[in-house]
């Protein structure tokens, strides 16, 4: 299969490197700048999560696909957690395959880090552990989502309208202070016993997440 997409993609005016283990697919990504990287789960000798996992801990941001015979929401939420862009269940379509890889090629960005990072503080969607140092913070999972999101915008203001559509359920028909509420909590556990204020309050708009709130 690995030696028809790669032929697939050459007729397509791709250049292919084949990698026939994790080991080797490591090796290779150190020693060559890609635009994408389509991985195989199911790999011999390193499978394809850790060789996912590994490559972001490196720093090496190029855009993966993973592709894989399993299926099922948590082995898709498990890929895309270790740092997979995107993710593709066999038996597939070479034409859906070319349309994704197409996708990852245009929109190749800079960092998209799996530890989130505010300062010292961290956030680790997969395991669902925070830290500020080395220290663990424990927090509710309602308290996590709106951290997450926070953190995902270091920087930038959020309001509570943007922060309940993705925090709370669609139909959720309570109150929007329910916000200020949740985030007060939070300051408590993350910026108070530290001595920090690194979530702002911008006076009518919102809240904004500071990298170095000290």
């Amino acid at each position: 299969m690995a030696a028809s997409i790669r032929d697939g993609l050459e007729r397509e005016g791709f250049a292919v490197d084949l990698a026939t283990n994790g080991t080797e697919g490591l090796w290779m990504a150190g020693e060559v700048e890609y635009d994408a990287i389509l991985l195989d789960i199911m790999l011999p000798e390193v499978n394809g999560y850790v060789v996912c996992r590994t490559l972001r801990e490196r720093g090496d941001w190029t855009p993966v696909l993973m592709l894989t015979a399993k299926d099922g929401e948590f082995d898709e939420a498990e890929g895309l957690d270790t740092g997979a862009d995107d993710y593709l269940t066999k038996p597939f379509s070479f034409v859906v395959l070319l349309a994704r890889v197409r996708a990852l090629v245009r929109r190749r960005t800079g960092e998209r880090p799996t530890v989130l990072e505010a300062g010292d503080l961290t956030l680790d969607p997969a395991s669902h552990e925070v830290k500020r140092g080395a220290t663990v913070i424990d927090l509710t999972s309602r308290e996590f989502a709106i951290l997450e999101f926070l953190i995902r915008r270091v920087g930038q203001v959020a309001s509570k309208t943007d922060i309940m559509a993705s925090v709370w359920d669609f139909n959720f028909e309570g109150d929007p202070n329910i916000v200020e509420v949740y985030v007060r909590s939070l300051r408590k556990k993350i910026d108070l016993p530290f001595e920090r204020q690194s979530i702002a309050t911008v006076r009518g708009a919102g809240y904004r997440l500071e990298s170095n709130g000290g």
